[in-house]
Formats: structure tokens, C-alpha cells, sequence
């Protein structure tokens, strides 16, 4: 079998990435190892910068999310026993960013391939890409009891940071990671959201907080645990107790419970590959890069990966124009070192770290005044969160 793009993963990437392509009249076709409904399964990020939006909508799938995703306009901030407004939305000349499931983006990608009769091929085993440093790259797979081969001018690497795409050239890039000594335990729950328009992160001498939402009716919650504590340890009850005594006590009188429907301790990392290409075979969003979810960069800079991609393959295919793909890796990493930067420094400045007590707690907190009382600190915190320009 032939196509032009081969793309190994279909996460949001993938997905996204097969949808452009299709829109362009390219054709792709979609390796995926896990079912659509484990991929679908996935609890992930819902917080998505105006660059991802508007890419969704260029890929004809924004439509529910025009009408079901809420629009932040500002984010707080909890320390020191008392919360901030951070005006995002007025202090980065009317930008904001929208609340909408990682899952829910996800079903509308699907369901849209689905729709146009393009191939995703599920549950393929022994995914192997080769022959990308030449011009016939070829990517085999195993299904059914059979080994089949795909023949294609280029092949897409959106398989996650554990995917074949990175480790079938793991000796050919520079890896850059920093691993945090803790990790986000996290509760999702059918209740109203503590706050519908803004995102509240919370210092306290306990640890990090965070309260966000998936929808008016769904919220996500995450308290900063120690890696080795278990799911089982947790129980809800124990849980938003711990929220309550890392918020300021309006807030914390505010929030209302009810028992979780997922519930998961992740561990927190920064890490870029260098480069993104080789030769024929490219590599975007996890399979590349991980940041702390801390700045809620992670999916968003898997969109700008994409719209990067897409807009080279589309250049080379119907311009005969190789100056995208030449230029892939260099553009993308210019704008993920930007984001890991933020996201280190965002969960730097809010996370307890083992020498935080005492000196460094007071560094954080008089850190923090500063931000929330400095219109110039306040406003860079505000256009990284809402993303930098493309």
C-alpha cells in the first residue's frame, strides 16, 4: 500500500495532523498501537491557547468547541493564605485561552476522520518506520497475523514520548530533561468548578494546588504529592480535605465535592529531543517534548508541532517548495524552549520543593507579591500563559 504521509499515533497529533493533511487533499494514513477507545479513554489537559483554537477551526472540527468550551479570562493565584486576580485577558490587549477536554477534542478529531473515510488503522502491533534518511521511506506493521508495509514520502512521528518514531533514532539526537521530585495527584469529579471563568493555582507551605474545569459541570483537581505515594492511599474524603488546607479559606469554603470518577498521581518532567528531523521521518508533540503541566503547554505546543507540519507538507506537495520541512525542527524548538522556560519557572515558583521550607517558602511568597503587584511581572506571566505568537 501507498499514501503520501504516513503518521505513527493517533493522539490529538496524529489526529490533527491527518485532518489538515486531508483538507489540503493530501493523503495520510494513521498507525495507531492501542484501540480508539483506550485512546479516547485517556484523561488528559483541557486548557487551550487562541493558536490551538484557531488551528481547530482551520480543521473544520471547532465547532463544538465553539459552543461547549468556557473562555478564561483571567487566572489566580493562592499563597501566603490569600488569592490574586492576574487579569490575563486586559493585560495581554484582549487575549484569553478556553477550557475544553483533551477527550472531547479528541472525539470531535475522530469522529470527523470517521466521517470522511480516511484510514486509521487501530491496534497495529510492531510499528517500524525505515528508509527515511532516503527517498522511499517505508513503514511495516503487524495486524491480523500479517505483516503489512506502507510505502510514502514521509513519515510523522506523533506517538508520545514512549512511541517508536523517537527511539528508531535515539542515538542521533540530544536529549535535555529535568525530572521533579514529585508528583500532581489528580481528581476528576462531576461537580461545578470552584470558579467558571479563571484557573486557581495555590503556594502553601503543604504543597501546590491547582483547580480547574473541564466544563460547568465537570471539574479537575490536583494537589502536589510525594512520588511514592499510591492511588490507594487517597481517598476522597482525604483528598479535599488536603485541597481545602492549600487554599485561601473563602475558596476552600466554596468548593463542592462528590466522588471522583478518575484519579491518578503523575510524575512531572521537562524534556526536549534535538533535532525534530531526519531526513524523511519528523517528530511532533510528546514524542518530542514534555513539559510539567504546570503552564498548561503541553497539548498546545503538540498544535503548533502540527501547524508547523502540516503547513510543510502542504508547501512541498503543492508548491514543490522544501524550505517547511528545512526548516521544521528549528522553528518548533524556538518556540518549546520558550514554553519549557515558562513551565519550568511557573512550577519552580509554586511547588515545594525538599529545601523549600523556611527561607526558600518566604522567597516564593515575596516572588509571588511581586508578581501580583507588578503590572510589568504580571504581564509577561500573563502573554506566556496565553501563548506567544507564532
Amino acid at each position: 500500500m501507498r499514501t503520501q504521509v504516513v503518521i505513527i499515533g493517533a493522539g490529538p497529533s496524529g489526529l490533527l495532523l491527518g485532518q489538515l493533511l486531508h483538507k489540503a487533499g493530501i493523503d495520510n494514513v494513521i498507525l495507531e498501537r492501542q484501540t480508539g477507545d483506550y485512546v479516547l479513554g485517556r484523561i488528559r489537559a483541557g486548557i487551550l491557547e487562541q493558536v490551538t483554537v484557531d488551528l481547530l477551526n482551520e480543521a473544520g472540527v471547532g465547532g463544538r468547541l465553539a459552543s461547549e468550551g468556557i473562555v478564561h479570562h483571567s487566572i489566580e493565584l493562592v499563597f501566603a493564605g490569600t488569592r490574586h486576580p492576574i487579569d490575563v485577558h486586559g493585560l495581554t490587549g484582549g487575549k484569553v485561552v478556553t477550557a475544553y477536554g483533551q477527550t472531547e477534542l479528541t472525539r470531535d478529531l475522530m469522529q470527523a476522520r470517521a466521517a470522511a473515510g480516511l484510514p486509521t488503522i487501530y491496534e497495529a502491533a510492531n510499528v517500524q518506520p525505515a528508509g527515511f534518511d532516503g527517498e522511499h521511506p517505508v513503514v511495516t506493521y503487524d495486524k491480523d497475523g500479517k505483516t503489512h508495509e506502507l510505502h510514502c514520502d514521509f513519515i510523522a512521528g506523533c506517538d508520545g514520548f514512549h512511541g517508536v518514531s523517537r527511539a528508531s533514532v535515539k542515538d542521533r539526537i540530544a536529549e535535555y530533561e529535568r525530572v521533579y521530585p514529585f508528583g500532581w495527584l489528580g481528581v476528576l469529579a462531576d461537580v461545578p468548578p470552584v470558579s467558571p471563568h479563571a484557573i486557581v493555582y495555590g503556594n502553601s507551605d503543604r504543597g501546590f494546588s491547582l483547580c480547574s474545569m473541564r466544563s460547568l459541570a465537570r471539574s479537575r483537581y490536583y494537589v502536589q504529592c510525594p512520588l511514592d505515594d499510591k492511588v490507594e492511599d487517597w481517598s476522597d474524603q482525604r483528598f479535599w480535605d488536603e485541597l481545602r488546607r492549600r487554599l485561601d479559606p473563602e475558596l476552600a469554603e466554596r468548593i463542592i465535592t462528590g466522588p471522583s470518577i478518575e484519579k491518578s498521581i503523575a510524575p512531572l518532567r521537562s524534556f526536549v529531543a534535538e533535532p525534530m528531523r531526519f531526513g524523511r521521518l519528523f517528530l511532533a508533540g510528546d514524542a518530542a517534548h514534555i513539559v510539567p503541566p504546570t503552564g498548561a503547554k503541553g497539548l498546545n505546543l503538540a498544535a503548533t508541532d502540527v501547524k508547523y507540519l502540516s503547513g510543510a507538507f502542504i508547501e512541498y506537495f503543492n508548491e514543490r517548495d522544501a524550505h517547511g520541512i528545512d526548516t521544521y525542527s528549528a522553528r518548533c524548538l524556538k518556540r518549546i524552549w520558550k514554553a519549557e522556560r515558562f513551565s519550568w519557572s511557573l512550577t519552580t515558583l509554586m511547588h515545594r520543593f525538599p529545601d523549600t521550607e523556611g527561607f526558600g517558602q518566604r522567597l516564593q511568597e515575596a516572588e509571588l507579591d511581586y508578581l501580583v503587584h507588578s503590572r510589568a511581572a504580571s504581564t509577561a506571566l500573563a502573554e506566556n500563559y496565553v501563548g506567544l505568537p507564532l
